[in-house]
């Protein structure tokens, strides 16, 4: 009966044990998936999955909440699979977006067009019919004089620094912020062009009429295609350099500094003549500089460094004469020496490899026993 009644409680406690560690195991299991799920994703700029200042999660995900189809394209191949006539190609300028050929491939998409601060290669490819204006715009607080429907919602938008456009050829420009937001349509198409990408990240969209902006532009078409290229594709992947981002006429200032700097040497450089012997103004004996050398040693009691000079300067004279070299080992040396001198190994190692001296007067016993020792071999 007494084990019958004992087994009843582990039981019990072993049941309340497993509930209280499945428990644990979904508070973790749930914290784990918050985590992953809320925690800051990073990214590159404008981004659509980064959720740092720079990315634009929070435009894709208004977009997405407002019923327009989003696609996220990572790469020029994604962007040709999901091109259609009906569709908004988002094109963000990053600096992974430098191949001509992926911009060749871009401009011979379908659909209407909307450019994101593109350089001047990119804008040449996908609207040659624009040009830099004569000045950048900046601010961006009103739209007076604007037709564009997405921008008269918009109101007020702050840009910060942006570039302004103008048109290249003979088109039906609609220019908005003082040329920072222009479209026009070509071949059929809507080409939209802004010099700004700051007002639709994910820090910018905060800021007056950003957001509104941001997916009036973005979400004209049911359907739209964000690209954003994070990594370089294509040639300028492998095969590319340095040299190629380099603008020409940044090459031709380059090579116009080497001429200057080359003119600038000839003129200043002196005829080289033959060498001209001159006299010492001062003859310093070799005994003064020893002497001198001693005195430095004594002031800084080092007796250290001076037995180890002597020492030093010993082996080198003697190595001539007993034929060793600068990789032989000191119990070797120890032999020669002893051989060629007589001298008993004990006091041959404690002379040449023995403790430092612990006064002067042990440093000048030392230097008597080194120059015996070498007086020693050098008549053997």
């Amino acid at each position: 009966m007494s084990g019958h009644t004992e087994a009843i409680p582990r039981t019990q406690r072993w049941r309340t044990t497993r509930w209280v560690l499945l428990a644990l195991a979904v508070i973790i299991g749930l914290g784990a998936v918050t985590a992953y799920f809320t925690a800051p994703r990073p990214g590159g700029h404008m981004d659509p999955t980064a959720t740092s200042p720079n990315g634009a999660r929070a435009l894709i995900t208004l977009l997405r909440e407002h019923g327009v189809e989003v696609v996220e394209a990572a790469d020029i191949a994604a962007v040709e699979a999901a091109a259609r006539p009906d569709t908004l190609l988002v094109v963000v300028q990053t600096y992974h977006l430098v191949d001509e050929a992926i911009l060749d491939r871009l401009a011979a998409l379908p659909g209407d067009r909307l450019l994101v601060e593109p350089m001047s290669r990119t804008r040449e490819a996908l609207a040659p019919q624009l040009k830099l204006g004569k000045g950048a715009a900046f601010g961006g607080g009103g739209h007076l004089d604007c037709a564009l429907r997405e921008a008269q919602l918009a109101g007020a938008v702050q840009f910060g620094g942006a570039n302004a456009y103008e048109a290249d050829d003979d088109i039906a420009l609609i220019r908005c912020y003082g040329g920072t937001l222009v479209r026009f349509n070509a071949d059929g198409r809507d080409v939209t062009v802004v010099g700004n990408s700051e007002f639709m990240t994910n820090g910018g969209l905060l800021k007056e009429g950003n957001a509104a902006l941001a997916m009036n532009l973005a979400g004209t078409n049911p359907r739209m295609i964000w690209y954003a290229p994070q990594f370089t594709e294509g040639a300028a992947q492998g095969g590319g350099t340095l040299a190629d981002l380099i603008p020409e006429q940044v090459v031709w200032l380059g090579l116009q500094l080497v001429v200057v700097v080359l003119l600038l040497a000839v003129w200043r450089a002196r005829r080289v003549g033959p060498l001209v012997a001159e006299p010492l103004p001062v003859v310093v004996r070799a005994s003064e500089t020893v002497e001198g050398r001693g005195r430095l040693y004594r002031s800084q009691r080092a007796r250290d460094s001076a037995a180890e000079a002597l020492r030093a300067a010993a082996l080198q004279r003697m190595a001539p004469r007993l034929g060793f070299g600068a990789n032989t080992d000191a119990a070797a040396i120890v032999q020669l020496i002893s051989n060629h001198s007589g001298v008993d190994a004990q006091i041959v190692t404690h002379t040449m490899f023995g403790p430092v001296p612990a006064d002067d007067a042990e440093l000048v016993a030392l230097a008597r026993e080194l120059d015996n020792l070498e007086r020693q071999v050098a008549q053997s």
